[in-house]
């Protein structure tokens, strides 16, 4: 049988598909967690999603799943946990979109009868995708990295990112769009490194460095 990574690679199964793989291989099968799958796939459908969508999810499962490959990780299902977690809760408008996934995530993981301790580690590893800082850990740099993956993205994918986020927040203007783009472009670029991760900055550094570039001389 062909390999997940296989299949996706000649475009024979979707995101979904890949999804479902890795929810189960991670989290586990039967109706609940199918039923909570579901329930995660809804919320990454919702339409005033333009870039955080099924598609983001995806790649950021994806990525933590690659990276685990090179990082040692203590608890690899629980990061692919946060991984699928980390935007379910997701507003343009409001300032907690993470803090409401991480509890959302809690509630989640415990109906499918992860114990207390682990699903608060599910939630701390999605808060930590607020504000991007330091991980205190490997578990946490892998998250973090693979979040941040696209931004070394070939260009089209990096142009379709930025195209589908200012759709997400197409209630803020244009000049505001501007300075605030701009200003999270310099502090993104002012990172040393951007990735926590060795496998993570020989993939993504370079390339993620001149989109960003790229992309703020245009604002």
């Amino acid at each position: 049988m062909e390999s997940a990574r296989g299949l996706r690679e000649t475009g024979a199964i979707s995101d979904e598909a890949e999804l479902e793989v890795a929810w189960t291989a991670a989290i586990g099968s039967g109706p609940d967690a199918a039923g909570a799958l579901a329930d995660l796939l809804g919320r990454h459908r919702e339409a005033h999603r333009r870039y955080h969508g099924v598609r983001h999810v995806t790649w950021v499962v994806r990525h933590v799943r690659e990276l685990a490959a090179d990082v040692p990780l203590h608890d690899e299902g629980a990061v692919v946990a946060a991984a699928f977690c980390h935007d379910a809760v997701y507003d343009p408008r409001a300032t907690d979109n993470e803090e409401q996934s991480a509890l959302l995530a809690e509630r989640l993981l415990a109906g499918l009868g992860w114990d207390e301790a682990r699903c608060r580690r599910v939630g701390d590893l999605v808060r930590a995708t607020a504000a991007h800082g330091a991980p205190a850990d490997d578990d946490t740099a892998v998250l973090l990295d693979a979040d941040l993956a696209v931004l070394g993205s070939e260009p089209a994918a990096y142009q379709a990112y930025v195209t589908g986020v200012r759709a997400e927040y197409a209630h803020v203007d244009d000049a505001a769009w501007r300075i605030g783009r701009g200003q999270v472009l310099r502090d993104l670029l002012a990172r040393d490194p951007l990735y926590a991760t060795e496998p993570g900055r020989r993939r993504w550094a370079r390339r993620a460095a001149a989109n960003m570039t790229a992309e703020l001389a245009t604002l």
